[in-house]
């Protein structure tokens, strides 16, 4: 039978022992609650169900948030990325809050809010899923049995619409010119290059000279998204771009850049160019999109791309209707 007893002038404790079960005991506000919790533990216990939640009636998102930075975000290539979102997740309200407290309602309001704010489908889309797979892991891997996955009882965003965005006109001499002005040299450069190559900002800022073969025209890029090198081809003008830049004598990386450094300057260079709605990765989509336009085709474009599937190239490829147009004798 448990043990209710009060605890100063507001708080009631339970109090469990049973033989072959850990000792339970829990505070409320009211002695009511308090005979309610036991009730339920005790009959667990009775079925032989009983998990304990002490754990994450104790452990607040935050501090899980801490936890899966160390343990689980670390082991990831987008691991500094992934940090940031992190710390974002946990200036909101519901960081406070102990895990067996959350429930679905908690993260349909925090999906709705987002919206409100003028969040992107997509960042909230990755806001859940990281909060879903936090919760997985504390059940599976940080002895939390008994928690449920509140995340997955709500409506997930779809995700973003597939992106068209392709450089305008003269933005990309007037980006190339304004980069051009940062105090970082390599800003412009990598811009270039990115155009030129169609590889991610992951694997130019990984770049070492050592993987520049100039006498086969050739880059081989390491440690890609999808977990494997590949080996592409240079262009001229993404040759003549890296004989100009300057080279340590041991090697070292070719664009001495962060990541953080190099998306501040590009979204600062587009703003002070009314430059609207142009992130780094639609260079992606633009080198590819000029890739096919040049002739190349669909096999060549993913062995320089590295995509995997017909799919995912096509959604990094958008041709201008105009140029297909041209093509048909126009």
């Amino acid at each position: 039978m448990a043990m209710i007893r009060k605890r100063g002038d507001l708080q009631f404790q339970a109090v469990i022992r049973r033989k072959g079960w850990p000792e339970q005991r829990k505070t409320f506000f009211s002695e009511k609650d308090a005979q309610k919790w036991a009730r339920g533990v005790e009959h667990e216990m009775d079925r032989g169900v009983f998990i304990s939640r002490h754990e994450s009636e104790t452990t607040t998102l935050h501090e899980a948030l801490d936890r899966y930075a160390r343990e689980v975000s670390i082991l990831k290539k987008s691991h500094a990325r992934e940090l940031v979102r992190i710390k974002n997740l946990q200036t909101t309200a519901l960081s406070v809050r102990f895990l067996a407290n959350l429930r679905g309602s908690d993260f349909a309001t925090f999906r709705d809010q987002k919206r409100a704010e003028g969040k992107a489908e997509n960042t909230i889309r990755l806001d859940l899923a990281l909060l879903s797979h936090l919760f997985n892991t504390a059940r599976r891997e940080w002895g939390m049995e008994g928690l449920a996955n509140p995340v997955l009882s709500i409506k997930m965003p779809s995700g973003s619409n597939q992106r068209s965005r392709r450089l305008e006109d003269e933005e990309e001499s007037k980006l190339i010119q304004e980069l051009a002005k940062c105090r970082n040299k390599y800003i412009a450069p990598i811009v270039i290059f990115a155009i030129e190559t169609g590889s991610r900002q992951g694997e130019i800022l990984k770049l070492q000279w050592q993987n520049i073969d100039f006498n086969q025209k050739l880059a081989h890029l390491i440690d890609t998204k999808n977990g494997e090198s590949r080996t592409i081809p240079l262009s001229p003008k993404a040759m003549s771009l890296l004989s100009t830049l300057p080279r340590a004598i041991k090697g070292g990386k070719v664009f001495n850049v962060t990541a953080d450094g190099l998306s501040r300057a590009f979204s600062r260079c587009c703003k002070n160019l009314g430059i609207e709605d142009l992130r780094f990765h639609d260079l992606r989509h633009e080198a590819t999109s000029r890739f096919f336009e040049g002739g190349l085709n669909t096999m060549e474009v993913a062995t320089i791309s590295g995509h995997k599937t017909l799919q995912m190239l096509k959604r990094y490829t958008h041709l201008r209707p105009i140029d297909l147009a041209k093509k048909l004798g126009w």
